[in-house]
């Protein structure tokens, strides 16, 4: 298949927040016999678990009481993306994502940070007109502003975020590498972090990292290369957008290989459609499609816990319930007939929430 087949569109994910509070119940999950109410994730897992929030699901009881019950750790899905806090004249608000952390600690939940530097972000201010001295300058201060606010409240942090070249084949041309340099911007954006909070785990976050080996392959040799440069890189974030049609056996040698690191390794927005992204015709029935979710999911989470104990730092999906899956929001929506996480729209189990369920208790394969 071709190398780029689950290569999402990341942009997509970066709807307006009124487009975002638009998003309701009617982005049903698939239909099916509801299933049984859950055991608490938090209660079954081996670290954190973790799922994502936004200011305007701060306003839903039936949202916060999923979260309470499921979660110990919580990711801003949007609300630290430098589209959100960086305004013209390098001017910052940080008033949306004081909310999500306030909310966090005042629930006793552990906060991850996501994220301080991506390709997909920043280029209207850090732009080629931008004098060098001024684009280095400003880079630093964006990072050490951020940092230094939540000192001591965040776990950890995603420091760069996705830098692989969708293909695997190299590092992305970015206005950061352009003007920092491919290896440089991400060295830099590291080592101020960690100047502005030395307690934080540090995260170079990246996608497709199972889906496509290659991709893996040149991740793996990038965290090493900065850990040699100085980069005071602390951890593996590994996205797991997961296909659910790649190969058994794929998803547990990333793994394998992700962990002779010896770094920690955040499963950091996990999600996994049913469907395919349109270029061929999907002739799977829905017992096919499920039973290919539930063994990939299953692999994933059987090939986490095979991780020593100190390499778990958690296990973040990317939305709690079905409704929350920015899959099912507009322009993402393929139609409703999907379920891409563990919990449907009434927070009961889907399929692959046994899987996960059996791998965190130790009863996979049995």
């Amino acid at each position: 298949m071709p190398a780029d087949r689950f290569a999402l569109n990341r942009r997509a994910v970066l709807a307006a927040p009124f487009a975002i509070a638009a998003c309701t119940e009617r982005s049903a999950a698939v239909a099916q016999t509801p299933g049984p109410i859950p055991a608490p994730l938090k209660s079954i897992a081996p670290c954190p678990f973790g799922a994502t929030g936004m200011t305007w699901q701060l306003d839903q009881p039936e949202w916060v009481e999923q979260i309470l019950r499921h979660c110990s750790q919580l990711t801003p899905e949007w609300e630290q993306k430098m589209e959100r806090t960086l305004g013209p004249g390098f001017t910052y608000d940080f008033g949306p994502s004081d909310r999500v952390v306030a909310f966090a600690r005042d629930n006793g939940l552990r906060v991850h940070g996501h994220t301080l530097i991506w390709y997909a972000q920043g280029a209207e201010f850090f732009n080629d007109d931008l004098p060098r001295d001024r684009f280095a300058a400003e880079f630093d201060r964006y990072i050490t502003t951020a940092v230094s606010r939540y000192r001591g409240r965040m776990a950890g942090w995603d420091v760069v975020n996705e830098p692989v070249a969708e293909d695997g084949n190299g590092l992305r041309d970015c206005h950061w590498s352009r003007a920092l340099g491919l290896d440089g911007y991400m060295v830099r954006a590291f080592q101020q972090a960690k100047a502005a909070d030395p307690d934080a785990v540090l995260f170079l976050n990246e996608y497709n990292l199972e889906n496509i080996p290659a991709k893996g392959a040149t991740f793996l040799r990038l965290v090493e290369r900065l850990l040699k440069l100085g980069a005071p890189v602390g951890g593996i974030g590994t996205q797991s957008h997961l296909d659910i049609e790649i190969p058994a056996g794929q998803i547990t040698a990333f793994m394998r290989d992700a962990a002779s690191l010896g770094l920690p390794i955040h499963v950091s927005e996990l999600d996994f459609p049913m469907k395919r992204d349109g270029r061929m015709p999907d002739l799977r029935s829905m017992a096919g499609k499920r039973a290919q979710q539930v063994a990939r999911v299953g692999e994933l989470a059987e090939a986490f816990m095979a991780l020593p104990e100190r390499q778990r730092y958690a296990f973040t999906t990317w939305g709690l319930r079905d409704t929350d899956s920015w899959l099912l929001r507009d322009p993402n929506r393929k139609g409703d007939d999907d379920s891409p996480l563990l919990l449907d729209a009434h927070g009961r189990a889907n399929p692959a929430y046994q899987a996960v369920a059996d791998a965190f208790s130790g009863r996979a394969g049995a």
